[in-house]
């Protein structure tokens, strides 16, 4: 039987490089967080409240009472506040509908924003990568090549990854393919 990693908690000592890594996430969170301003946090809030289910009951219900309060009034034996076609009812709805969408799309520019700064971080980060593992392999090739223990032999692929890509080069590419799809 195999046993389970042990879970993640305070008895478990995380590398610094982790832990460095996670303040520098925490950080960035932070500050991202500090930018906001109290209107956007308030939208936000209130973007949220519009995405739950219970969002979506409540104004069904609420539509269903509404119309069920004006088509059986005078059963009830009230004055029917709004009847058919329902005009005060099709506005709220209206109104409702208009506020849930630029409040979504304002939490949604913002955090396409984030996104950007993300994708870009995951490109920096990803060039970096790349030149330190071409890096990498120049040594280990240099290394194989002076080591007198080790028969010397030519590794074409070895000699290919051993030269940093040219990002422009990539990114050229890359265009040139998207334009071949489209």
């Amino acid at each position: 039987m195999q046993d389970d990693p042990p879970a993640p908690g305070p008895e478990l000592e995380l590398p610094d490089a982790v832990n460095e890594n996670l303040e520098t996430i925490s950080d960035f969170y932070a500050r991202h967080k500090q930018e906001i301003s109290p209107a956007q946090t308030a939208i936000e809030k209130l973007s949220l409240f519009f995405g739950r289910p219970a969002y979506l009951v409540g104004i069904v219900v609420f539509a269903l009472l509404w119309i069920g309060a004006n088509v059986f009034a005078e059963e009830l034996g009230w004055d029917a506040f709004d009847e058919p076609p329902f005009f005060w009812l099709q506005g709220i709805i209206s109104l409702n509908a208009f506020l849930t969408t630029t409040t979504v799309l304002i939490r949604q520019n913002r955090m396409a924003r984030l996104a950007d700064q993300h994708t870009h971080l995951d490109l920096q980060v990803s060039l970096l990568t790349e030149k330190k593992t071409s890096k990498i392999i120049s040594l280990l090739e240099e290394l194989r090549r002076d080591m007198p223990q080790v028969v010397d032999k030519v590794d074409p692929e070895a000699q290919a990854l051993d030269k940093p890509a040219d990002p422009q080069a990539v990114l050229g590419a890359i265009e040139n393919q998207n334009r071949g799809e489209q």
